[in-house]
């Protein structure tokens, strides 16, 4: 199809005090009956219903000169009055959202998805796209480039110009990060990888670099060379506080804190920079698992309603799981830091009671509704496919490993799902990551399957990991802060001693705001809610820096005054303290394993 039928866009930063985009598109041929056009509702990979149409404030039509009436039809639709073509459409949206799945404009900087800012043309979604991306006017802007990993037409490297998509997938498929920012590029298996940072920062962009090469090196040949993609971009916003990523087809887009990236003569990986190298493992492993062996729910999405899978532990718990174990194989970490991340996830498991009530099945395909819209009950109501699926996938790695005596993996059966159906472009029916992996192993799973991905209790990973010389422990956390992965700096007896309500404060402010109230605690026994403001612990004064020490005052069974305000009334409740719980999960090496199991460790650990 020639550039003469494409749908032609064009988006300039028009009103950066006001953070509205303008938009314009060009329709050549418009449907005679009045042509069709629509907002997306949602982002391919952050699945919730965002409601993008909301942010577009005004739309306006014109066919030769004239205007046009535009009708809303629903939510996120609308339809133009019937004209010969060429339709131009014109319409503001405001950006106002620092995320990884919206659009956000300011004097510092542009930033948006596809999903945010461009209509999808009804009927004409398989033609090419152009798209005219402008600078903002004056000269405070002069020095703005454009990073996106968008093929150009006629735009300059890191310019303003025109880029052009195959189609309106491709399109919404390539964020855009315009202004002042850094740029460097490395190579990993001879294709180009950009690294673009926006935001004030001191990152050591060297080594940046060099670390992230190896992670991309490392996926590119796990999966097979040549990478599905000819370039590829690391889109990064630097802020005070903050994190995230999602995936793209050539892309990723990353919210990190500052103080995560790596400073000029820092050689160790801090534990805040392996945080920040484990989301870009992350977002990189998707670029085959997700982008393209993806479940067939997600082949030809409608973005104005919910697709449905249970299968979201897959393809996000197994990413979870790479995304560390990548770290180590490619040398960036040490087998007991791994083992450390491996911790921090199983705490997160066994702190949240709703495991109890929901598998992986039911939390992939409640996404929509449960996992992405968290109330103050989710951790009593819910489990993450994230954290839970990660040690599905470790339990299914090492049963495959165990039971064929090294001779397949998981690994195998990634690759194997990579050729069958990312290549193909055929989307993973239900079950078939399942069928998958007994095929390649040549193992009746189904067993497991049936415990781990459709039921409710815990599983025993314990054991599993004392097979390949691994020892797991569960003690009481420390302290609130406590998250997991490392041993206590505190003495056990003293450990069994600490009494908790069984609450998590909301994180900021000075006040000892309860966000959630755990199941079975003291607090729930008590009576407390979730935003009940503590303000005082047998007449003594409560905030967010000094409940904790209050209570070292206590032991487990003494019963405690404790003063709250829910809402405006002031409220007195008796409170029996628990012992805290033995919720936080430390993995380490066993030193006296014998020599097979340590050979068995040793290819789980380290194989490419």
């Amino acid at each position: 199809m020639t550039n003469e039928q494409a749908i032609r866009f064009q988006i300039i930063p028009a009103q950066m005090g006001a953070h509205i985009f303008e938009v314009s598109c060009i329709i050549t041929d418009p449907d005679p009956a009045g042509q069709r056009f629509a907002m997306p509702a949602w982002i391919p990979g952050s699945y919730m219903l965002r409601e993008f149409a909301k942010n577009v404030v005004q739309v306006w039509a014109s066919a030769g000169g004239e205007p046009l009436p535009v009708d809303k039809l629903d939510k996120s639709t609308w339809r133009c009055a019937p004209c010969d073509g060429p339709l131009t459409l014109r319409y503001q949206v405001y950006a106002w959202d620092l995320s990884v799945r919206g659009a956000h404009l300011d004097t510092t900087h542009g930033y948006f998805n596809g999903t945010s800012v461009f209509i999808k043309i009804e009927g004409k979604e398989s033609r090419p796209h152009l798209i005219d991306i402008q600078p903002p006017a004056g000269e405070a802007y002069r020095g703005w480039r454009v990073a996106t990993a968008l093929p150009r037409e006629s735009a300059p490297p890191y310019g303003f110009g025109t880029y052009r998509a195959a189609d309106y997938d491709e399109l919404i498929d390539h964020p855009v990060e315009m202004g002042v920012f850094s740029l460097a590029t490395f190579y990993a298996c001879g294709y180009p990888h950009d690294v673009v940072l926006s935001g004030r920062h001191r990152a050591d962009m060297d080594r940046l670099c060099q670390d992230l090469s190896q992670i991309c090196e490392f996926h590119i040949r796990f999966f097979g060379e040549p990478p599905p993609m000819e370039r590829y971009v690391f889109l990064v916003m630097v802020v005070g506080n903050g994190y995230g990523g999602l995936e793209h087809r050539a892309s990723c887009s990353l919210l990190c804190s500052r103080d995560e990236l790596p400073r000029v003569g820092q050689a160790d990986v801090s534990d805040k920079y392996r945080t920040f190298l484990g989301l870009c493992s992350h977002e990189y492993f998707h670029t085959w698992n997700v982008k393209r062996i993806k479940p067939a729910a997600f082949t030809a999405p409608d973005l104005a309603v919910e697709s449905y899978t249970r299968q979201l532990w897959a393809f996000e718990g197994i990413t979870s799981y790479y995304q560390n174990i990548a770290l180590l194989r490619c040398g960036l970490i040490t087998p007991e830091s791994f083992l450390e991340l491996l911790g921090q996830t199983a705490t997160r498991v066994w702190r949240a009671a709703g495991r109890f009530k929901q598998s992986l099945a039911e939390s992939s395909f409640d996404a929509w509704t449960k996992f992405y819209k968290q109330d103050d009950n989710a951790p009593n109501a819910i489990i993450s496919y994230y954290t839970k699926g990660a040690l599905v996938a470790l339990m299914l790695d090492l049963l495959i490993r165990r039971d064929t005596r090294n001779a397949r993996s998981l690994d195998d059966v990634m690759r194997v799902l990579w050729k069958r159906y990312g290549q193909s472009g055929e989307g993973v029916p239900e079950g078939g990551v399942e069928r998958m992996a007994e095929e390649i192993s040549g193992l009746d799973l189904r067993g497991f399957f049936e415990r781990a991905i459709r039921g409710t209790e815990d599983l025993p990973l314990a054991e599993l990991l004392a097979q390949f010389g691994v020892k797991m422990e569960l003690r009481p956390a420390e302290s609130a802060a406590d998250t997991g992965g490392r041993a206590a700096k505190t003495k056990a007896e003293a450990l069994a001693k600490r009494a908790v309500l069984g609450v998590r404060l909301v994180d900021n402010g000075a006040e000892a705001k309860l966000q959630f109230v755990h199941d079975g605690s003291a607090a729930q026994q008590a009576g407390l809610a979730p935003g009940d403001m503590l303000v005082a612990v047998d007449g003594l004064r409560a905030t967010r820096a000094n409940l904790e020490q209050l209570l070292t005052a206590y032991a487990p069974g003494e019963t405690v005054s404790v003063h709250v305000f829910r809402r405006d009334e002031l409220m007195d409740f008796s409170v029996r303290l628990q012992a805290a719980p033995a919720d936080t999960c430390v993995f380490s090496l066993m030193e006296d394993a014998d020599g097979a199991v340590r050979a068995q460790r040793a290819a789980w650990l380290c194989e490419a």
